[in-house]
């Protein structure tokens, strides 16, 4: 068996059943790259402060380095014995440079340890997240500007309502990805601070320089409490709430493609690359990528509502309940980034049917509430002018016309302030009225359209270093 690290102080080893209730390097390894990153860092800070030997700094960073390239390589494995990621890279460190390599834990903890790694990888969840929430993004802005002149049936209660352009329900997705992405980037801006150094609990009684570790590891600031650091994982929670907001804005805009494609609408038709078929009826054309994406939210809820159970009890400072952080966390992000990622090529590649939109657009008398304003324009108050046309709804479809079919005589039957110009009301003209700002008017969805772009232009980049060991190697002219 395995000597345990912290094994001095046992007198009997470790139960088996513990040991495999207790590992954590099934879900920990994914933070190998950053914790050897955080191990080199704080490696060479030691060595520049003089707390260890400059040589020792020096085996120990580039040791480090060489421990990773094994591992990426495929040429070591880590040990389940070993409990966690923390514990294997020392120890395949101390197999590479021998006793030197226990100076590396002076001045740290395993609780700022974890707490740097995971802050290491959560900044680099987030890049990717706004990343793929863009180039999303980017994908509705071209198809929104495809369609701006697309009729499209709009809804209410999942019954038609009134007539849009196809680019403004677009766009309606762009603003929810907008405000996702923000909520990402201040998760981040939260996230972004240092806590090596904040020891077990206490801090540490050793003249470090947390401030050049912040700076080389690209942290924009320094945790100001040793007890929050290693406790806090409300950045996580953000991600994990942000994602949740995120994929339910999927998730409704999954829902409406499986509408539209379905026979009963057919207002598009996807890719046969991003469709699937049946196993026993050869005429399905099935959306399972939209209603995957839609299965997948509760994957992500579930991620969030488990942090937070985990967090509600804990009182200060590191408690081994933490460990439960990660998986759901890694779970979270990598389906959240998975769904953005497909659901663009997704839409990019969808073919749309405007004459089957158009159609049932303009089906449902649709244009009810154009007639009603129709006569509010002509000094009837609107509560008297929807009971007019609610009245004149009832007799067409007892007629079984559409309004289109109705004459004038039959209009004013309900209202003598109908005139002949009520029958010139067209769809184009609803959707033309339509000027307010946000509005679904062709020239507003336009000035939408251009000003969704310059917001994309304008988007804040995320300046995540790439956490590669090999760009933290010590100069070749000191640490």
């Amino acid at each position: 068996m395995t000597t345990k690290l912290w094994a001095g102080r046992f007198q009997k080893a470790t139960d088996r059943l513990v040991e495999a209730f207790t590992a954590s390097i099934q879900v920990d390894q994914r933070l190998a790259r950053h914790d050897i990153v955080g191990s080199m860092v704080h490696a060479r800070m030691l060595g520049r402060q003089a707390i260890i030997p400059t040589e020792d700094a020096r085996s120990i960073a580039t040791g480090l380095a060489e421990v990773w390239s094994d591992l990426d390589g495929g040429r070591s494995k880590f040990s389940s014995e070993l409990e966690d990621v923390h514990m294997n890279v020392e120890t395949l460190l101390g197999a590479k440079i021998g006793p030197v390599a226990g100076r590396l834990h002076t001045a740290r903890s395993r609780n700022d340890q974890v707490a740097t790694d995971i802050r290491l990888y959560f900044k680099e969840a987030a890049q990717a997240t706004v990343s793929a929430i863009r180039a999303l993004q980017s994908t509705l802005l071209d198809l929104a500007g495809e369609h701006l002149h697309t009729v499209f049936p709009g809804y209410t209660h999942l019954q038609r309502a009134q007539p849009v352009v196809l680019g403004h329900h677009l766009l309606a997705y762009f603003e929810m990805l907008e405000r996702d992405a923000q909520r990402f980037e201040d998760a981040y801006r939260r996230g972004n601070a240092l806590p090596l150094g904040a020891g077990a609990l206490a801090g540490v009684p050793y003249p470090i320089d947390r401030e050049w570790m912040a700076t080389t590891l690209g942290f924009a600031a320094l945790t100001t409490n040793s007890l929050d650091a290693v406790s806090d994982r409300d950045f996580l929670i953000e991600y994990e709430a942000a994602a949740a907001l995120c994929i339910m804005h999927l998730s409704r805009f999954a829902e409406e493609i499986v509408l539209w494609s379905s026979g009963e609408f057919g207002f598009i038709e996807l890719d046969d690359g991003f469709a699937t078929g049946s196993s026993i009826m050869p005429q399905k054309k099935n959306p399972d990528v939209a209603e995957l994406v839609r299965g997948k939210t509760g994957e992500i809820y579930g991620a969030l509502l488990s942090l937070l159970t985990t967090m509600k009890g804990l009182p200060l400072a590191y408690n081994r309940d933490l460990q439960e952080d990660k998986a759901g966390f890694f779970r979270a992000s990598d389906t959240l980034v998975a769904c953005l990622e497909v659901f663009a090529p997704m839409l990019a590649t969808m073919r749309v049917r405007p004459e089957r939109a158009r159609q049932a657009a303009e089906g449902g008398y649709s244009l009810a509430t154009d007639l009603a304003d129709y006569l509010v324009r002509q000094g009837l108050p609107f509560r008297e002018a929807h009971h007019c046309v609610g009245a004149l709804v009832h007799y067409a479809l007892e007629q079984g016309k559409t309004f289109e079919q109705l004459s004038l005589g039959e209009f004013q039957q309900f209202s003598p302030l109908f005139g002949v110009d009520a029958l010139d009301i067209t769809t184009e003209r609803s959707l033309e009225a339509r000027t307010v700002p946000g509005g679904t008017a062709p020239t507003q969805v336009a000035a939408q359209l251009v000003s969704a772009r310059l917001t994309l232009e304008h988007a804040s980049v995320m300046d995540v270093p790439d956490y590669l060991p090999d760009r933290f190697l010590p100069p070749t002219d000191g640490l």
